[in-house]
């Protein structure tokens, strides 16, 4: 597998270098403006890209066997970081969310390391109980319960989006090591009024839903945000408008340089570039599908389908709020998007991917 770990490398570099590009492109003159720094975001995206690196060579160093000892004790550390995460004075609160720590300069999102951990801890859960998975008490209740737990404390943040990407993540991970249909159909179904009311009782999640279903009736509103990524993406026509010329970034589009960057490179580099870009996420998913194809122990085989299950769909719904297939969600776009945490433990989780295939190959 060997080819195969060298094309995700290479698939994964493009990313990267896409977004430092796009990073700088989308952000400069906004950095300009408010910080006096042209540069200001894409230096501390170089910052975290080092941190990241640094983390995935660590964890390409050891048997990722070994994390089935610590899967529980993760779990927890985990589940502690977003309690603490909420309390005033340890967590930072911006725009109303309080979803980071503060270090120093730096700041660290556990709900993204949240996604990564509970990952682990269901893999191993699945590979021990592979035989019970069907049994609802047994295989199906205890991992759901965690699930439940991340969620709500993620939610309570608030940040809707990433707990249910855990959930969708965790359900998906299930239904491939054998979980009934019925009893994820069960869950969904009971699930379901819980979601409308978290939508419904929160303003700015149904000012969201709605601009999603008219974003052309108030364009000036609630529908502004989704109005400017669709112009972006509409006047870059075929080739785009030239690098560093988006006209939607010039503080039309919010989040240009996060959750909407794919929205400026379709501005910029045009159909082409956006192509593109769908194109690798899509061979990544394909050489990452190769990999799981071929790994026989459980635990290993359950974690790699879910880093590409979770690389997968973050990139299909970030891309998808920006065309307007999706409410919007505020997910970063993997290796692209601004974002230190996201960066982070996207690029160990990739490690992770790689290292399962190198011990398999021993």
């Amino acid at each position: 597998m060997r080819e195969i770990r060298i094309s995700i490398a290479v698939i994964v570099t493009f990313l990267i270098s896409i977004g430092i590009i796009m990073i700088y492109s989308s952000s400069g003159v906004y950095a300009l403006g408010e910080l006096g720094s042209k540069t200001y975001f894409v230096n501390r995206h170089l910052l975290f890209l080092c941190i990241a690196l640094l983390t995935s060579f660590a964890v390409m160093a050891f048997d990722y066997r070994d994390l089935r000892t610590i899967a529980k004790p993760l779990t927890i550390f985990v589940l502690v970081t977003l309690v603490l995460v909420l309390i005033p004075g340890i967590g930072k609160a911006s725009f109303g969310a309080r979803r980071w720590f503060k270090i120093g300069a730096l700041h660290f999102q556990p709900s993204e390391f949240a996604k990564l951990a509970i990952l682990i801890y269901v893999s191993d859960f699945l590979a021990r109980k592979q035989n019970r998975v069907k049994d609802f008490v047994e295989g199906f209740l205890p991992p759901l319960a965690v699930m439940g737990l991340f969620c709500v404390l993620i939610v309570k943040q608030p940040d809707l989006g990433n707990s249910v990407l855990i959930a969708a993540i965790v359900l998906i991970v299930m239904y491939v090591a054998g979980a009934r249909l019925y009893h994820i159909g069960i869950l969904a179904l009971l699930g379901s009024p819980a979601l409308v009311l978290l939508i419904v009782m929160v303003p700015y999640r149904l000012r969201r839903i709605i601009a999603f279903l008219k974003p052309m009736e108030d364009v000036q509103g609630v529908g502004f945000q989704l109005a400017q990524s669709q112009i972006a993406l509409g006047s870059g026509g075929l080739f785009g408008v030239g690098l560093g010329k988006s006209a939607q970034k010039l503080f039309y589009l919010p989040a240009a340089h996060t959750d909407f960057i794919f929205s400026i490179i379709g501005e910029e580099l045009g159909l082409l570039g956006t192509v593109s870009v769908v194109l690798l996420f899509a061979a990544f998913i394909w050489q990452g599908a190769r990999i799981a194809k071929r790994i026989t122990d459980p635990f290993g085989y359950y974690l790699a389908f879910g880093i590409i299950v979770m690389i997968g769909l973050q990139a299909v719904i970030n891309i998808g709020v920006s065309i307007g297939a999706f409410p919007t969600k505020g997910l970063p776009l993997p290796f692209i998007s601004y974002g230190g945490s996201a960066l982070i433990f996207n690029l160990m989780a990739v490690a992770l991917l790689l290292n399962i295939s190198r011990i398999q190959d021993l």
